[in-house]
């Protein structure tokens, strides 16, 4: 079996920033398993160092094992970046050749991804997301409006805890403008992105309460566990976090502090390890979420049991699509998993690809 990766950095179509970071372009990693004609693609969103650690350290130790044998692939990418440090880059690395390698297995054997890994529902429900604290008011509200009235998407994410929550007036004036976008039949989220202080969190929630917020997303650091479970035992709304997980222990960790566990199979090692994760959730008796690269969760979250929806973040539906063939909308508030075509159902537009390529 033979691993190879590309780097497309495609700019985004306004800028856009949250609580604490600020971007005008974002990076997709393409992994490649290959093995007896058949390719299996896996994606991450991270900087082109993720490049070297695939071709360098991953590469090697799978070159010899039986495509068909995933945990024996994971376990040997894992084993070998002992050194290197599995959280950031190393983990992003780890996670798009997982998920490449179950990839290929499904299409070895002609099979969907979602038929391999077994499902437990064939649709996936969604939430619109982004909203970010760069849009003015005219970009946020076609974009809630376009998501809650013409699409049927009946949950919208905006960001909130702009320039390190130094803007509570305007972060309220947002959330307040959301709620009249979407109207009262649409739940509203919001995430911080660890933008404010612990009490302040709490504060900015309170003076929300009319606006029935249902989900609280990283209110303080997700460094901050302690925090974490104080927001969520003073505020009405969920409060979720978790997308910065790279390890199994990390969730363990955070589940007695949220109510909904995020997790990113671009980042915590995979499908291999996602579904793990979940598990941890569940005996936690949470939900998972996933956060964020919309078509590489579609299979992994048609099998797992506890998922509560899927980002359906906008930068990266709309690099998906672009990138892609086979990417699926989210009509009706839900994305249809495909069971037509083997493995994660998409293919690589070459030609278009090859614009944004950077390595």
């Amino acid at each position: 079996m033979r691993l190879s990766a590309a780097a497309y950095r495609v700019p985004t179509d306004a800028p856009e920033g949250d609580g604490t970071l600020a971007w005008d372009a974002t990076t997709l990693v393409l992994v490649s398993a290959t093995a007896d004609g058949h390719t299996g693609l896996g994606w991450t969103y991270g900087p082109p160092a993720v490049l070297p650690v695939v071709a360098d350290l991953l590469a090697p130790v799978v070159a010899e094992l039986d495509p068909d044998d995933v945990p024996a692939a994971w376990a040997a990418m894992r084993r070998r970046l002992r050194n290197a440090g599995r959280p950031g880059v190393a983990g992003l690395a780890l996670s798009a050749a997982d998920c490449a390698v179950w990839d290929l297995k499904a299409r070895r054997l002609g099979l969907p991804l979602a038929r391999l890994l077994g499902t437990a529902r064939r649709q996936v429900p969604v939430y619109g997301s982004g909203g970010f604290t760069t849009y003015d008011a005219a970009r946020q509200h076609r974009q809630l409006a376009t998501w809650a009235h013409e699409q049927g998407i009946p949950r919208v994410k905006i960001k909130i805890g702009e320039s390190g929550g130094t803007e509570v007036t305007r972060d309220l004036a947002r959330m307040a403008a959301a709620r009249r976008t979407v109207g009262d039949q649409t739940e509203l989220y919001v995430d911080a992105n660890g933008g404010y202080q612990r009490k302040q969190a709490v504060r900015v929630m309170r003076a929300a309460a009319d606006l029935d917020v249902r989900w609280y997303e990283e209110p303080v650091s997700s460094d901050d566990l302690v925090g974490l479970g104080q927001v969520r035992d003073q505020v009405l709304p969920d409060v979720a976090a978790g997308e910065y997980g790279f390890d199994l222990v990390y969730f363990h960790r955070m589940a007695p502090y949220v109510d909904c566990l995020q997790i990113d199979v671009t980042r915590c090692g995979g499908i291999t390890e996602f579904l793990r994760a979940a598990a941890v959730a569940a005996a936690a008796g949470l939900e998972v979420s996933a956060h964020c690269a919309p078509h590489q969760h579609l299979a992994v979250a048609a099998a797992t049991p506890n998922l509560r929806h899927i980002e359906w973040f906008h930068d990266h539906v709309r690099i998906e699509s672009m990138l892609f063939d086979g990417a699926v909308p989210a009509t009706g508030g839900a994305a249809v998993v495909p069971l037509d075509r083997p493995g994660v159902g998409l293919t690589l537009r070459a030609g278009e690809a090859d614009r944004y390529r950077v390595a």
